[in-house]
């Protein structure tokens, strides 16, 4: 059976539940009280802190309370909204502005709105089946103090931030309904949800194949556009984040916050995928991308990406070789006594030179010759005379004198290896990731279902 992982801080976004349409747009009182209670703010990633974080400015007096929504009978004030907004800003980053805040009050809404559904059907089980489900106080710290650990921060610390950034009830209560919703999905599903061999088998059998193509090292947000009121909504927002994470807003937050994806859980963290894995919109993208390189918004059929490229490398069957040079530097203008002069003596010092180990020691005894290392290439990058050595050589060994426009070199051959294939497969963590696949599904279904059947109002 997979490995439980349990708590806030990994797995349980990968099943939370995405909102496909709140159905309203906000009332002009509610996106006035949240803007104002939220622009002033101060937002910052939760990090390592020798102090807490200034308080951040409370909404301004004199502004009633209202409703901002309401889930069958229960309410979403706007000071709950406001404090979810608040909650949202400071552990992604985000910076708010008069642009962004639209989408940043809307995904509070739907988490609230999410979370209001969550805790009714599990409060609803409870008085059916006679026992707890909903988490405690005492679970709730417990996490807490996890996340503050995390941080490297003590619990009184880490809350003593989050209370002065105005967000800590807020927190409290995200963190409930994500340990609950968890707990009552792996009970009622857990035990009957199996990963068969031939699921497993079929998946290995796919990577094998995919390791023969171009592999990336890729972390996504991914807005839907559904859930987010349409397309051009979605690639609105998405320029918005693309933007702050130019302007310092970390990735993986942003992704936690805001991505509909299952790997928000993890920060947007994809991991290794190959072309096909993603949408061809983005693996068009991906194939012009270097790595280190933030994506602008991608639209695909149902939502926007943005893609940062961390890694890239070619698929199975290309060959990485590692090289070092000795060479003399002679213009191409030279005369053919100075080419040859360079050849006798590098051929001379060739006898001395045992291996990549001595190279460069050896080398550097000889007056006007230059060694280095020249790190590894893929062989088929190389310049055709390097080309021809790194093919035929075996590691240790040394080329005879070659002839470029820059001089004469000999080429030795450090090391050679294999990319890009499915070595590092693991059966566990195959099954692990279809069990989450599986479980996220299910919990998906779930929240469509309530969604559904439930009367669901903004103001």
């Amino acid at each position: 059976m997979p490995t439980d992982v349990s708590g806030a801080r990994r797995g349980l976004q990968g099943i939370h539940p995405t909102m496909t349409s709140v159905g309203k747009v906000w009332g002009a009182a509610a996106r006035g009280l949240a803007m104002a209670a939220v622009m002033g703010a101060t937002a910052a990633p939760m990090v390592a802190s020798a102090q807490p974080a200034a308080p951040a400015p409370v909404a301004p007096t004199g502004l009633s309370e209202s409703v901002a929504a309401t889930v069958n009978d229960g309410i979403i004030s706007t000071y709950d909204l406001s404090q979810r907004m608040r909650l949202l800003l400071a552990t992604s980053g985000v910076q708010p502005t008069q642009q962004n805040l639209p989408q940043i009050q809307r995904e509070a809404l739907i988490s609230l709105v999410d979370e209001r559904l969550q805790i009714q059907e599990l409060r609803r089980v409870e008085k059916e089946q006679k026992f707890d489900i909903v988490a405690n106080d005492e679970e709730v710290d417990e996490e807490i103090a996890q996340i503050a650990r995390g941080n490297n921060m003590s619990l009184d610390q880490f809350a003593g931030q989050l209370k002065a950034q105005g967000v800590y009830d807020s927190l409290r209560e995200q963190i409930r309904a994500q340990i609950s919703w968890q707990r009552w999905m792996r009970g009622r599903y857990g035990q009957r949800l199996r990963i068969g061999d031939d699921q497993i088998k079929a998946a290995l059998q796919h990577a094998v194949a995919a390791a023969s193509k171009p592999q990336y090292q890729v972390s996504e947000v991914f807005l839907d556009a559904a859930r987010v009121g349409g397309m051009e909504v979605a690639m609105q927002g998405a320029a918005q984040l693309v933007t702050q994470m130019q302007q310092g807003a970390p990735f993986p937050a942003v992704a936690r916050q805001f991505s509909a994806s299952a790997t928000a859980a993890s920060g947007g963290d994809a991991g290794w995928v190959s072309a096909g894995e993603f949408p061809a919109e983005v693996d068009q993208v991906l194939e012009q991308m270097r790595p280190g390189q933030l994506s602008q918004p991608i639209a695909v059929s149902d939502g926007v990406y943005i893609v940062y490229l961390r890694d890239k490398r070619s698929g199975a069957g290309s060959t990485l070789v590692h090289l070092k040079q000795v060479a003399i530097p002679v213009p191409q203008s030279a005369s053919a006594d100075a080419v040859e002069a360079a050849r006798a003596k590098l051929a001379a010092l060739k006898p001395a030179l045992t291996g990549c180990d001595n190279l460069e020691a050896e080398a550097g005894k000889t007056q006007g010759v230059v060694a280095g290392d020249l790190g590894e290439a893929e062989v088929k990058d190389l310049a055709p005379a390097f080309r021809d050595v790194a093919q035929s050589l075996q590691p240790g060994q040394l080329s005879d004198p070659i002839r470029t426009a820059a001089g004469l070199h000999l080429i030795a051959v450090c090391g050679r290896r294999a990319v890009g294939g499915a070595e590092g497969l693991d059966r566990d963590q195959i099954e692990n990731r279809l069990y989450g696949q599986q479980m996220s599904m299910l919990s998906r279904r779930y929240m469509r279902d309530l969604r559904n059947s439930a009367t669901i109002e903004t103001r």
